[in-house]
């Protein structure tokens, strides 16, 4: 059985990568970013922030251990399809689907809608394909269109499914495999990603949640981490030195 490699400096990501391939009986090796990679190693698992380092190596890079073996555990069987479906339950985390030729794959939730994109270029460069589909769900219309947005460069051919043809399950994970397996109409164009006032406010609601009540975004920073330019922590900081700086 080929082996899995887990190099990060993350101590998070590391303890918690190693505990569920253990739990898994998958092989793997610890290895730092300078150490040769053995040729029974088939691919590397790391953090987003650190998928740079690793260029020229078979990565899978997410800030979700959990996702990172998961995907490692369904790749480690390889494999061609004829066609590739991703189904995608938006939300401010994401479940994800993805089949080869009607079969299930892989399901899981990631930690945000940034998180789709990279995730599914990750399991792409480990299996070939003719066709690839991406379905998204309808619903949640701010989060459904970052991750449209963010898909636009991974392919084109990208349909919106109405959710209310198809059973809703609990949890996003059955969600994204019911649209994977429903029919939508193909998206004419790159939709404008357009929060609302509630979403604003409720994201600097977040913000002073999140920083103990010290910090309150502004509503345009608000409005940046809506749309997914920065992070609720990166907004946060930045109206820190902001206020710092006045």
């Amino acid at each position: 059985m080929k082996a899995v490699a887990v190099v990060t400096e993350d101590f998070r990501f590391f303890y918690e990568a190693v505990r569920l391939l253990k739990e898994k009986d998958q092989p793997f090796i610890s290895l730092g970013f300078s150490d040769p990679l053995p040729l029974n190693v088939e691919l590397v698992l790391t953090t987003e922030g650190e998928r740079k380092r690793l260029r020229g190596r078979k990565v899978i890079a997410s800030d979700d251990p959990a996702w990172a073996v998961k995907a490692a555990l369904a790749l480690s069987k390889g494999g061609s399809f004829n066609r590739i479906i991703v189904g995608v339950d938006p939300g401010p985390r994401p479940g994800i689907a993805i089949l080869g030729d009607g079969k299930v794959l892989l399901t899981d939730t990631l930690l945000s809608p940034e998180e789709v994109a990279p995730a599914i270029r990750d399991f792409l460069s480990f299996v070939n394909t003719n066709e690839l589909l991406l379905r998204v769900g309808h619903g949640d219309p701010t989060n459904r269109d970052r991750i449209i947005n963010t898909l636009w460069n991974v392919t084109r051919n990208i349909e919106m499914v109405d959710e209310t043809s198809t059973t809703r399950r609990t949890g996003h994970p059955d969600a994204a495999a019911a649209i994977a397996q429903s029919r939508g109409e193909l998206m004419p164009s790159r939709p404008r990603v357009a929060p609302t006032q509630g979403e604003v406010r409720d994201i600097q609601r977040l913000s002073r949640i999140e920083s103990g009540g010290a910090i309150t975004i502004n509503s345009a920073l608000a409005r940046q981490v809506a749309v997914g330019a920065f992070t609720l922590t990166e907004a946060i900081e930045k109206q820190k030195r902001k206020e710092m700086e006045s």
